[in-house]
């Protein structure tokens, strides 16, 4: 792979949680390297507020934050994409469009912040791991030095990063 800067697509069903945050790091994480979006398959039309919370804590402009259809990156004039992520199981078996320049895709599955039950302390605790897992794998990602890896070993390597544990990876 020899881009200046590469195009990452997150994918969720709804994109209003983990691939939001997936983006924000990614655009803070691999700036100048990466530029990253977020779309769903179903979106929600809105980003969960606990995301928006999660985020403007983590000191990050949550400007950017919007829940759109991934047809948006596959119509014309859409960014040419170089690596596809899933995010979440239920994206990762529905059938995706074409993205333009065939992209790199693997699935990096999280569970849904979103669908937390219990009490409020609970449930943004389930965003906050979100976070971590989405973080350590990201981090791992934007680090790699992908202009002096073949396009198999890279593969390999991106299905691999899709099994990190945060708590494993952070400790």
């Amino acid at each position: 792979m020899t881009a200046s800067t590469y195009n990452v697509l997150f994918l969720c069903t709804g994109n209003s949680a983990r691939s939001i945050m997936a983006e924000a790091i990614m655009n803070r994480v691999g700036a100048g390297t990466f530029r990253a979006f977020s779309a769903g398959s179903t979106p929600t039309g809105e980003v969960h507020p606990y995301t928006l919370d999660l985020l403007r804590k983590m000191e990050f402009d949550t400007a950017f934050a919007r829940s759109k259809s991934w047809d948006e990156f596959a119509a014309d004039g859409a960014p040419k994409l170089d690596f596809v992520f899933t995010v979440c199981d239920n994206a990762a078996g529905e059938t995706c469009p074409v993205w333009p320049g065939q992209p790199m895709t693997a699935h990096w599955g999280v569970p849904d912040p979103a669908a937390a039950e219990g009490s409020e302390a609970e449930r943004r605790y389930a965003f906050a791991d979100a976070y971590r897992m989405l973080d350590a794998r990201i981090s791992v990602f934007a680090s790699l030095p992908l202009a002096s890896i073949d396009g198999l070993s890279l593969k390999t390597t991106l299905d691999d990063i899709g099994r990190i544990d945060a708590k494993e990876s952070l400790t």
